[in-house]
């Protein structure tokens, strides 16, 4: 099993900036991937950024020139840096972690809230 605690939602003005963190814990050898997803009101879960166990990242087109994934591998923690941020990017984050183990098993945080004012 795999535990992973997001923290570093809040409320900011439009054209500010968060950073959220998750902190994973447990079995993390066969972990391949973290990343984030979110869900903004009214819409259904989108795919935000991921990062490799070999460092590549990938963003999708919300977070591209805005937000940075980056890892510290000794803390077994992820970060999105998010910049720039509109009231579009407001809604529920989600923290993942992919393990391969028999198949490929998603672990989920609990989400934290952004909320980004115009």
């Amino acid at each position: 099993q795999v535990q992973l605690v997001e923290s570093g939602g809040g409320l900011v003005q439009a054209g500010g900036s968060l950073r959220l963190s998750c902190a994973a814990s447990g079995r993390l050898l066969n972990i391949i991937d973290m990343g984030w997803y979110r869900q903004c009101p009214g819409k259904g879960r989108e795919s935000v950024a991921s990062i490799s166990r070999d460092d590549t990242s990938n963003y999708e087109d919300p977070a591209k020139g805005r937000f940075i994934i980056s890892r510290d591998n000794a803390k077994n923690t992820v970060y999105l840096q998010m910049n720039s941020l509109g009231p579009e990017d407001t809604g529920v984050y989600y923290c993942y972690a992919r393990e391969m183990e028999f198949g490929i098993n998603t672990y989920w945080g609990q989400g934290t809230q952004v909320t980004v004012s115009s």
